[in-house]
């Protein structure tokens, strides 16, 4: 064994060129591979297994290669030698002999007597080496009988083509770098179990180029992101993850505590108010890529740690960033995609599974009433119009209206309703609840039925009822109803990209009123595929007002509302220093990247999600979970 061969292992032992690879194997007893009080073996078999990969492994070092090499000269990577010969006649290579070194890992071999094919993979690509014992020599093709699949090894030889005109290494020297003590997935076409996919991504991503190809998609997207932001002017900033004041949001925060300053902190749920304190100091265009937390349900398009992009330009309002919106992401999807059409799964409500074409270079854009409006449900008549959904008093009879004919509509076609409907009778203590009693009352459980049957009917399956919930959807809070009814009525059908606008001030404590309608505020979000994907707004920079906001919200906070805003009191006194109209946007990136993608679940574009602990019975990850927060400019 070549004395560059030494190694240190974990127990702080070395080897060197008198010890075999029995002795490097048995410096620690033979590994039992426990963690946490689990095997690391799903099975005797795949134990078998490493038993036996580990047996070649001895063989290899005996053959005079190392078991652990440090290094491999590689002339060319395997996407540089197809880039500049793949093209390349065989006449051209024989006639130019091409010499190279390459590195990757066997997804294939096999032997024919004295020679044998195998491909490498590397950086997404493969490619076709031939060995040759006349070309090897005996220790080489000896080498190459104890490969197996998923080896590391280094290739060097010639290129040339083979009778089916494959570009192919006819190697002169085979070089040993790591071997795989465990089994690739069964005929190589990725796991095919989902929730295995996202605990074993290491595996996933050599062994489904798909889903290797989602993730250098996602650092395009944040590629262009950066340029198209860069380009024009604004600075890319980072600020704090730990927070004493969740928020920026209206969502329920993880907590921490640092022991050296004895202090209870929170993970970010968004950065915007420190954004905007920047703006304050001077920077008038910012832009932060940042990680937020939220300690919330899980579901297709919700993980609790997520990507998003946050960005304020000061001297401009949301107007100006929807015109900024639309321009944005028809950049990113050409960059990425090369095209601003793709084709994307609808991840929930009735069309749930659909494949679609979306066009991201043509947007529509409805205010929120006017969303309502087109789609209000047909069978329930009269149909509202605009100057209806102005005031509480002209709209809550329509939304009481529409409570009922959900009622009688779901309740006595569907037992689940029904059982639905005798379990909120015992969760508000009153046997004589009637549906009639229900349609003739705003009251807060009025509005929670609206939102469990409408959802229950949209998703088919069942949601679990907040008291909390029903608070917030109280009378006197009718802007949350609005919210409600717009989700469930309009939401689904926002597939083709879409701005909503014009929100009520009730659900939006950041954002600036509309001068002529104190009601509601100069805010929009931004749809497709059938969900959201941005939100954004002219800030509120009067900071009496914004002191007021923050004090409706530590009401809401005392009625049992745990998403409310906490008071800022930083965050009010730069205020009063002066904010000069700004506008702000905050735009999810995992979301954005299943659209480019056509990814079915934010799982799918996120490298490693948060799962279950293993062995906790349900293998669906989660449940269906409300947006992530109300307001994340």
């Amino acid at each position: 064994m070549h004395a560059t061969q030494q190694q240190v292992y974990s127990t702080g032992g070395t080897f060197s060129a008198r010890h075999t690879m029995g002795d490097i194997l048995a410096v620690v007893p033979k590994p039992q591979f426990i963690h946490r009080g689990k095997p690391v073996f799903d099975s005797e078999f795949e134990r078998s297994l490493f038993d036996l990969r580990k047996a070649k492994l001895e063989e290899i070092v005996k053959l005079g290669q190392a078991a652990y090499p440090n290094q491999f000269p590689a002339s060319h990577t395997v996407p540089q030698v197809r880039d500049q010969w793949g093209e390349v006649t065989t006449e051209a290579l024989e006639a130019n002999r091409v010499t190279v070194a390459v590195a990757g890992r066997i997804m294939a071999i096999r032997a024919q007597g004295k020679a044998g094919f195998a491909t490498l993979q590397q950086d997404g690509q493969r490619l076709q080496i031939y060995v040759r014992l006349d070309a090897v020599g005996e220790q080489g093709f000896a080498l190459y009988k104890l490969l197996d699949l998923g080896d590391h090894i280094g290739a060097s030889g010639y290129l040339f083509r083979t009778r089916t005109g494959e570009l192919t290494i006819h190697v002169e020297r085979l070089t040993f770098l790591a071997k795989a003590m465990l089994a690739l997935p069964e005929k190589f076409h990725g796991l095919a179990d989902v929730e295995l996919r996202y605990r074993q991504r290491y595996v996933d991503l050599f062994a489904n180029l798909d889903s290797r190809a989602v993730f250098v998609k996602r650092a395009k997207t944040l590629k262009a992101l950066r340029q198209f932001f860069d380009e024009r002017g604004y600075l890319e900033v980072e600020t704090p993850m730990m927070q004493q004041i969740a928020g920026g949001a209206a969502a329920r925060p993880f907590t921490t505590h640092h022991n050296a300053l004895d202090l209870d902190l929170f993970l970010r749920i968004a950065p915007e108010l420190y954004l905007k304190r920047l703006v304050v100091g001077g920077f008038d265009r910012v832009y932060e890529i940042n990680r937020n937390f939220r300690n919330e349900g899980v579901s297709t398009q919700h993980n609790p740690e997520f990507t998003m992009l946050e960005f304020y330009q000061a001297y401009a309002n949301y107007h100006d960033l929807m015109d900024l919106t639309e321009e944005l992401i028809k950049f990113v999807a050409m960059e990425v995609n090369g095209t601003t059409i793709t084709n994307f799964p609808i991840p929930k409500g009735p069309r749930s599974g659909e494949v679609v074409e979306i066009d991201l270079g043509k947007w529509t854009r409805l205010t929120m009433r006017e969303a309502i409006v087109k789609w209000w449900e047909p069978e329930c008549t009269p149909k509202p119009t605009l100057t209806d959904l102005d005031q509480l008093n002209t709209f809550m009879p329509f939304l009481k209206q529409l409570l009922k004919f959900d009622l009688e509509k779901f309740v006595d076609s569907d037992r689940g309703c029904k059982d639905e409907l005798d379990r909120l009778k015992k969760q508000y203590q009153n046997e004589n609840i009637s549906l009639d009693t229900i349609s003739s009352l705003c009251k807060p459980e009025e509005i929670e039925l609206f939102k469990s049957f409408r959802r229950q009917h949209i998703r088919c399956s069942n949601r679990s009822l907040s008291t909390t919930e029903a608070h917030d959807c109280a009378a006197d809070n009718n802007g949350k109803a609005y919210s409600i009814m717009f989700e469930t009525l309009a939401e689904e059908h926002l597939i083709q990209p879409t701005i909503i606008y014009e929100f009520p001030t009730a659900i939006s404590p950041l954002s600036k009123q509309n001068p002529d309608n104190p009601d509601w505020v100069e805010r929009f979000e931004f749809y497709c595929g059938g969900f959201e994907l941005g939100n954004a707004f002219s800030e509120l920079n009067d900071p009496v007002e914004q002191h007021k906001r923050f004090a409706q919200q530590l009401e809401e906070r005392a009625h049992g509302d745990d998403e409310a805003h906490q008071m800022d009191e930083d965050y009010v006194r730069a205020l009063a220093y002066g904010l000069p109209p700004t506008a702000g946007e905050g735009i999810g990136i995992d979301r954005l990247v299943m659209l480019l993608t056509g990814s079915k679940s934010i799982r799918d574009v996120i490298l490693f999600p948060l799962m279950r602990k293993q062995g906790t019975g349900n293998r669906e990850q989660g449940t269906e979970s409300n947006d992530q927060g109300t307001e994340q400019p």
